[in-house]
């Protein structure tokens, strides 16, 4: 009835469509626009524009499935011991095991950020477009620590550079707008990473903390300085850690974990 899609829809005038699926629990924003590049978002019926904004009475589907209040799922956050090979992304183009089918979660979600296919450990995933978008904002400074393996040594000057930040090449479609424009038409542009923490944990192993999250930044940084990666093991994401749970398997996130981690967020923006 429009009558409901008129009060769905009226506390979201004016507001970009991708923002709107995320505020509804859909999906992120940047998954949202991918949606919308392969058409599967449509506004009354027709395919959705990158950055149209929805109007109080429009009919929303994603998929065939129509986004309103009524239907939108209860709020879930979730930490998962993601194993190597599963792929992190809610897309079926890779052949990898995707994410959501293995764990195969009863309500629609989607992950927090990625973690490549040939990593493991501590991903979150969540049904709340804005969470993720508030957690993944590199300006926020969040915290993400790693284990990492190499296949040669860990010497002093390798984690000296680590801590320092490396050059490393980042394809445009990893990088901001503003980079894009600046990319000049370049497959990849040149970024420098931030300082971070990095330290020894034995002669071909060290831990990393990075507070920014370029696509395989830690295996690029890691082959700039002539050393490769072996293993790549993520145990925390701010307050979250890692902890003993199971590779495959995953907890919600709730109580004063999820209260430390909305406080975290809040200190960020």
């Amino acid at each position: 009835m429009k009558s409901n899609d008129t009060k769905s829809n009226s506390e979201n005038e004016g507001m970009r469509i991708n923002r709107y699926l995320s505020d509804m629990g859909v999906c992120s924003r940047r998954e949202a626009d991918r949606l919308i590049e392969e058409g599967e978002v449509l506004i009354d019926g027709v395919p959705a524009k990158l950055g149209q904004k929805t109007e109080p009475g429009q009919r929303i589907t994603v998929k065939g499935r129509e986004i309103s209040v009524e239907n939108k799922d209860k709020p879930v956050l979730i930490a998962f011991n993601k194993p190597r090979g599963v792929v992190c992304t809610t897309s079926t183009a890779d052949r990898a095991v995707n994410i959501i089918e293995y764990i195969n979660y009863p309500l629609r979600i989607f992950p927090v950020g990625r973690l490549d296919k040939d990593s493991q450990g501590l991903i979150l995933l969540t049904n709340q477009g804005e969470l993720v978008n508030k957690i993944n904002r590199q300006r926020y400074g969040h915290e993400k620590e790693y284990i990492v393996s190499c296949r040669r040594p860990v010497t002093d000057e390798f984690l000296k550079a680590m801590s320092e930040g490396v050059k490393i090449r980042i394809p445009v479609t990893d990088v901001t707008d503003r980079d894009k424009r600046n990319a000049r038409g370049r497959e990849y542009v040149d970024k420098v990473t931030r300082p971070c923490k990095a330290w020894r944990v034995d002669r071909y192993t060290f831990g990393i903390i990075l507070t920014q999250g370029y696509n395989r930044q830690i295996r690029r940084m890691c082959d700039a300085l002539g050393n490769y990666v072996k293993t790549l093991k993520r145990i925390r994401v701010m307050n979250i850690e890692l902890s003993d749970l199971k590779e495959g398997e995953y907890r919600d996130v709730t109580g004063e974990e999820l209260i430390e981690l909305q406080r975290l967020i809040e200190e960020g923006r």
